[in-house]
């Protein structure tokens, strides 16, 4: 069965952190459309409907809006009442700051608020403001205030929140064999060096081998030291895949060296690829040297 896209309306107080959340939002794969009026509501999610479109969507609304804004309440409560197809009901996010964040925000950033004026400053701006949104954040789903969060810390409660339910899906693994005489990846994040390992090319019938055909990888596999190498390898990948999905890491590069990149690093690699896999992360595996000629 098909899972339902997500529909998340965003919104909330002018300098709280609207745009900070639209980037996170399209960072996990959401459709983002900004300042939109809420009465386009239904004729964007009629829109919204397989096969045209397969991404979740999330819509910033906020006081530019003008007398649309009111709008808002009333066409989330209708597509609540009457869910459209494909569709999971509305979240209405709404994002908060104290006023004196919020002054020293748009202070900082030197923007000006929407709703200041010759005759209106921007404490009066922020308080008439907070008024106009009384409703909207009574009736909101959830509420993030982000006087203390800094960025990053916004950015984690989105992704707790409306992030994919299975974490692995969000970090793509490339395990990236490779020849120290060829050079470190420079993409890498994570480099391992298994020269220790016993050297397949010291065995003449190996040697015009590589890691990808059985007898090589018997022969990596079978040295003493491998077993414990790979033990300790999985063990610290499996500690820190968490902590860099924690971080909203999105890529992530290891890389397996050997000397030339032909024998040990491609076989421990593979085995990588393998235990990643069965861990249900998303990995692809690469063999760069693999066409490097000898010498």
């Amino acid at each position: 069965m098909k899972k339902h896209k997500q529909l998340v309306i965003v919104t909330g107080m002018s300098g709280a952190g609207k745009s900070m959340a639209a980037n996170t939002f399209e960072d996990l794969n959401f459709y983002c459309i900004d300042n939109m009026p809420p009465g386009a509501l239904p004729d964007v999610i009629n829109f919204w409907k397989p096969p045209a479109q397969t991404e979740d969507v999330a819509i910033i609304v906020d006081v530019r809006a003008g007398q649309f804004f009111d709008q808002l309440i009333p066409m989330c409560r209708q597509l609540r009442e009457n869910p459209v197809e494909h569709f999971q009901p509305p979240v209405v996010l709404f994002l908060d700051a104290s006023d004196a964040v919020l002054v020293k925000r748009f202070k900082e950033t030197r923007r000006k608020h929407p709703l200041v004026t010759k005759e209106r400053g921007i404490l009066e701006a922020i308080t008439k403001e907070r008024a106009m949104l009384a409703d909207l954040r009574e009736n909101a789903d959830k509420t993030i205030d982000t006087t203390n969060l800094e960025s990053e810390g916004l950015r984690r409660l989105i992704r707790e929140f409306f992030g994919p339910s299975q974490s692995q899906e969000r970090l793509m693994i490339a395990v990236l064999s490779f020849g120290f005489k060829h050079g470190t990846p420079l993409d890498a994040d994570l480099v391992f060096d298994v020269r220790f390992l016993a050297n397949p090319y010291w065995v003449p019938k190996l040697r015009d081998l590589n890691g990808t055909h059985e007898e090589v990888s018997q022969y990596v596999l079978s040295d003493p030291l491998t077993e414990p190498l790979m033990e300790k390898l999985f063990d610290l990948v499996e500690f820190s895949l968490p902590q860099y999905l924690r971080e909203g890491k999105a890529y992530l590069t290891i890389a397996i060296g050997c000397t030339g990149g032909k024998h040990r690093s491609v076989v421990v690699a593979t085995e990588l690829a393998r235990f990643l896999d069965a861990s249900n992360y998303t990995v692809r595996v690469e063999h760069r040297d693999l066409a490097q000629r000898r010498g």
